[in-house]
């Protein structure tokens, strides 16, 4: 991180990614701070893309949109309700167990903590650190691909899978940066740094970036 002026490259990033889609999530959570919605949602989101997500859970949670109205459909419901999104009848029932797992369990409360989300069938670390961020507006590290891929590029860790960037971040990030970086980050990546020959010509952050391991770039 010595090497890469995280403090002054940041105002550029957020002021690219506002020309940029800005990930459906990220817009949903600004406008109603829900942990339940943004977990269901987050389980969607998986191998999915955002207008897919986005659709389905808007179908969903006009059906049911509190975990005791949710654990009271069927798989049946859930799967039409929330079709075409990837293995949406697996979904369908991880979403009816863990909506009665909360119900029963919490009481209908959302856990707010990264380690007590994991104990819940179907929630990984990059849901349990978007619950909290974006439901709770408590610090978290969501490393998806694109957090993972960027960062590696700057050079600010040098690891191999996304849990390892997380608690790399963790160590050497400012805590004012934790909520933002996977919004940023997730923009940022399909738009400008992308998995193959990124559009370093058009990125604002181009003089600052090592481009570790890019071989080719537009």
């Amino acid at each position: 991180m010595k090497h890469f002026p995280i403090n002054r490259i940041w105002p550029l990033l957020k002021k690219q990614v506002k020309s940029l889609q800005v990930p459906w999530l990220e817009d949903m959570a600004s406008t109603a701070r829900d942990p339940f919605k943004i977990l269901i949602s987050c389980i969607l989101s998986l191998r999915t893309q955002d207008r897919t997500t986005g659709l389905a859970s808007e179908r969903l949670f006009k059906l049911a949109s509190t975990p005791e109205g949710m654990s009271g459909l069927s798989p049946r419901q859930i799967e039409k309700a929330i079709y075409p999104v990837g293995f949406y009848r697996v979904k369908a029932r991880t979403i009816r167990t863990l909506s009665r797992e909360i119900f029963l369990r919490y009481n209908s409360r959302v856990p707010d903590e990264i380690e007590e989300l994991l104990t819940l069938k179907g929630v990984g670390r990059k849901t349990a650190n978007l619950v909290v961020t974006l439901g709770y507006d408590k610090p978290g590290i969501c490393v998806d691909t694109h957090v993972h891929r960027t960062s590696n590029r700057w050079g600010l860790v040098r690891t191999k899978t996304p849990y390892e960037t997380e608690c790399a971040l963790r160590d050497i990030l400012p805590q004012k940066y934790w909520k933002e970086i996977n919004g940023l980050l997730v923009a940022f990546g399909q738009g400008i740094c992308k998995p193959l020959s990124p559009l370093c010509s058009t990125c604002t952050l181009n003089r600052y970036c090592p481009k570790i391991g890019v071989t080719r770039h537009r």
